[in-house]
């Protein structure tokens, strides 16, 4: 008598045998090369490169929010310095390392 383990085994491999012969297999195939061809006239991105296309856009968004912080104490010291309680005499102050000297 024929071991069940080994009788399943059997009817496993039969089946796939059956089935890699059959036209399905063929058209199985074929489904995939047409799916190939036509993903490959497409703009597509694989999975990987959109990742890493997010993780910069991410690091990107965030050098821009401290460069906006920046830009905003910057011109809040220009009003500051700009603004009518400040006296009238006092000489505009020039960046760091730019020369308020006359040309």
């Amino acid at each position: 008598m024929i071991n069940r383990t080994a009788w399943f085994e059997d009817l496993q491999k039969n089946i796939s045998d059956l089935i890699a012969r059959s036209p399905a297999a063929d058209i199985e195939r074929n489904v995939k090369g047409m799916m190939g061809q036509a993903f490959s006239k497409l703009d597509l991105v694989t999975r990987e490169e959109f990742d890493i296309q997010t993780e910069l856009l991410a690091r990107t968004r965030i050098k821009v929010d401290a460069l906006e912080l920046q830009v905003k104490a910057m011109e809040s010291r220009l009003a500051a310095l700009e603004s009518p309680a400040a006296p009238a005499a006092a000489a505009p102050v020039a960046p760091p390392g730019i020369s308020s000297a006359p040309l």
